[in-house]
């Protein structure tokens, strides 16, 4: 387990065991891959990050990983894989957000990408994403990292 502290000061504890916080948390967060480049989104408000959202009623997280890649970024999932599981001890509250590593086969244009500006490919990531502006908070603490790391040496090796 790993803690260290978010953008806004909270307490994050993040684990790659087998959902160690919550059997069927609420949110959603997935690392995409689409070819050999990153599958962002651009948030209307928040800026650049990965594909990620609320599990809806009577929905699989794994389910509601694929949906929210599909709604913000068009992008048709081929494989899903549970990475992690973190919790923000938040002061408006506790969040658990399970984290899922995706490979996305096709890219379709949308109407719409809701709250977002739909899809941005990266050939990298980078390391200095704390102090970039044009990035979301959700990429600004140790998840992003720590989960890029576990991805780049138990997954697509």
């Amino acid at each position: 387990m790993h803690t260290f502290k978010d953008f806004y000061r909270n307490k994050v504890t993040l684990s790659f065991d087998d959902h160690p916080f919550a059997r069927h948390p609420k949110h959603v967060w997935v690392i995409c891959l689409y070819g050999d480049q990153w599958l962002l989104t651009r948030h209307k408000d928040r800026g650049l990050e990965f594909p990620g959202g609320k599990v809806e009623d009577k929905e699989r997280p794994e389910d509601a990983a694929v949906r929210e890649v599909w709604e913000e970024t068009g992008g048709v999932t081929e494989s899903i894989v549970y990475i992690g599981q973190y919790i923000v001890a938040g002061k408006g509250g506790t969040i658990v957000k399970n984290v899922y590593m995706a490979i996305v086969q096709d890219l379709i244009p949308q109407k719409t990408y809701y709250e977002t500006h739909g899809p941005i490919l990266l050939e990298t990531i980078p390391k200095n994403v704390k102090h970039r502006a044009s990035y979301s908070f959700i990429m600004k603490d140790d998840v992003l990292p720590r989960c890029l790391h576990y991805v780049n040496t138990h997954i697509r090796n």
